[in-house]
């Protein structure tokens, strides 16, 4: 199925994390969801948003701050993550609008973590894994980070890897490169 027209949401999220194994006690946790929304008819990225999330059962360590910038601080005062999700159905329309991700990574973290915490899952059932999509559109053997795919596709890396703000609006600009290949699609229905 090609998707042609219509508003997409384009989702990275950034999860605590460690250099090693994950402490007693803690979890990968959501701290940071960026989206950015893709006028797919226009073929613009019109608008940006960044959601920081508390986590409740892990802190941000060094690791984490080194990768994504983000601080505990910081973290500490964002929104519980069934609030966070209840703003991305709210006011993103995540539940009807289709998204994509930069791989799986970011629609299993979202299954696994509505699945701990009993939070309603926010997204509907049209998801296209991004990575994929770039990967068979270029012939490629391996699937790509997304600052090399930004590469391969002559992209800029605009802001900070490693942001979710910032890697959305990347990758939302990959997502229109490859429609304007004509090669964007959904990759799943979304069954998690």
């Amino acid at each position: 199925m090609t998707e042609h027209t219509g508003l997409l949401n384009v989702v990275d999220v950034e999860a605590t994390c460690w250099d090693g194994p994950v402490p007693a006690g803690a979890a990968h946790e959501i701290i940071e969801i960026g989206l950015t929304v893709v006028d797919l008819g226009a073929g613009a990225r019109i608008a940006k948003h960044r959601i920081l999330v508390r986590p409740e059962r892990s802190a941000v360590s060094e690791f984490c701050t080194e990768l994504t910038g983000l601080t505990q601080d910081e973290v500490d005062g964002g929104v519980p993550f069934a609030e966070a999700c209840r703003i991305l159905a709210a006011d993103h329309d995540a539940g009807a609008r289709p998204w994509a991700s930069w791989g799986d990574y970011d629609r299993k973290q979202f299954t696994a973590q509505c699945a701990t915490t009993g939070t309603a899952y926010p997204f509907g059932a049209r998801h296209t894994n991004a990575k994929l999509v770039f990967t068979e559109a270029h012939g490629l053997r391996r699937r790509p980070g997304m600052a090399q795919a930004l590469e391969i596709a002559g992209l800029p890396l605009e802001g900070r890897h490693h942001r979710g703000e910032d890697d959305a609006w990347n990758i939302a600009a990959l997502v229109l490169r490859l429609r304007e290949r004509g090669a964007w699609r959904v990759t799943s229905d979304g069954v998690r």
